[in-house]
C-alpha cells in the first residue's frame, strides 16, 4: 500500500504511547484513523493534539479488546462513520514483570487474553470484511523485541508476544496472492505507559502473585523510558513497513547482537547428520516458505 491518503485505519490503544504515535503519524500521512482507548486522562491529551490540526481526521472510540461483541460492534460503527477498514493495527497490549514462578492463574490469564486474544478478536473481526472489499488492505500486530528474544523476569510477557510472531507469519503466509499485507512490529524501548496497565485490570484478574510497592509520585522514570524511542518515531517505522509490506518491522539496532545470538543458537542446535530423504520429501511443503525465501 504505497497511498494511504483518504484511506481507513483501525489501531487498538491508540490512545497513548505506540497506539498514539502509530495514529499521529498514519493520520500526518492523510489516513483517516479510528481508534480505541479505555483511560479518559489519555483519551484527553491525544484529543488536545488533534484539536490543533483540524485538517486530520481521528475518531476516538471506547474498546476493551477482549470484548468480541464489542470488537464487532465497533467496527460497523467505523465502517458507518468513516468507511471500510483497510489498515488493521492490533496494538494494545499490557505487560506483567516478574518470575514465572510467581505467577498466578489470574496473572495468565488476563495477559493472554489481552496481548494475543485482543489481536485474535482484531483479526477476526476485520480479516473477512478485508478480504471481501477487494481493496489492498494491510493488518500490523504489534510484538516486541521480547517476542524474538527472551527477557528475563518476563515469562508472560514474553509468551504472548512470541505467539504474535507465529500468528502474523502464518496469517501473511495465508495471504500470499491475496489483497491483505501483514507485518508483525517487534519494537525495543518505546517511551509508553505500558506499566500502568494494571489500572484497567477487570476485576475477574484481580488475583495476582505480584505484589510491587507503589511507586512514589516524585520518583524518576526508569532508564529505560528516558532514553527510549519515541513514539511518533516507532509510529514512522510503522508507517514505512506498511508502505513497503514488510514482514518484519524491525525499529531497534541495539538488539542485532541478541538477534544474531539466538539465531546462531538455533543453528548450532541442529543435528550434524545427514538429511532423512524420505521424511523430507514427506514433509517438502514445511521446508521451505516464501515468506521467507522471496519475500512474499
Amino acid at each position: 500500500m504505497k497511498d494511504l491518503k483518504g484511506k481507513i485505519a483501525f489501531v487498538t490503544g491508540g490512545s497513548s504511547g505506540i497506539g498514539l504515535g502509530i495514529v499521529k503519524v498514519l493520520a500526518g500521512d492523510g489516513m483517516k484513523v479510528a481508534f480505541t482507548w479505555r483511560r479518559q486522562e489519555h483519551l484527553d491529551e491525544a484529543m488536545a493534539y488533534f484539536k490543533s490540526r483540524p485538517d486530520q481526521t481521528v475518531y476516538p472510540v471506547k474498546l476493551d479488546v477482549t470484548d468480541r461483541d464489542g470488537f464487532r460492534l465497533t467496527a460497523d460503527e467505523v465502517e458507518r462513520k468513516l468507511g471500510p477498514v483497510q489498515v488493521l493495527v492490533n496494538n494494545a497490549g499490557v505487560g506483567i514483570l516478574g518470575m514465572m514462578e510467581d505467577a498466578t492463574w489470574s496473572d495468565w490469564d488476563w495477559i493472554i487474553k489481552v496481548n494475543l486474544g485482543g489481536v485474535v478478536n482484531g483479526i477476526m473481526t476485520f480479516l473477512p470484511r478485508m478480504l471481501a472489499s477487494k481493496l489492498d488492505c494491510h493488518v500490523v500486530n504489534v510484538s516486541s523485541m521480547g517476542g524474538v528474544c527472551a527477557l528475563g523476569s518476563a515469562g508472560l510477557y514474553a509468551t504472548t508476544k512470541f505467539a504474535l510472531l507465529g500468528l502474523s507469519e502464518s496469517l501473511r503466509t495465508d495471504m500470499i496472492g491475496r489483497n491483505v499485507g501483514v507485518s508483525v512490529y517487534c519494537p525495543g524501548p518505546v517511551k509508553s505507559n505500558i506499566g500502568e496497565g494494571s489500572r484497567v485490570r477487570p476485576k475477574e484478574f484481580a488475583d495476582t502473585g505480584y505484589h510491587l510497592p507503589p511507586m512514589p509520585k516524585d520518583a524518576p522514570p526508569h532508564p529505560m523510558m528516558i532514553h527510549g524511542m519515541e513514539a511518533v518515531e516507532a509510529g514512522r517505522c510503522v508507517l514505512k513497513g506498511i508502505k513497503e509490506n514488510k514482514l518484519f518491522i524491525l525499529s531497534h539496532p541495539e538488539f542485532r547482537d541478541v538477534i544474531a545470538a539466538r539465531c546462531d543458537a538455533l543453528m548450532a542446535a541442529i543435528p550434524n547428520e545427514p538429511i532423512n530423504e524420505l521424511r523430507a520429501e514427506s514433509v517438502r511443503w514445511l521446508l521451505s516458505n516464501r515468506i521467507y525465501s522471496e519475500g512474499a
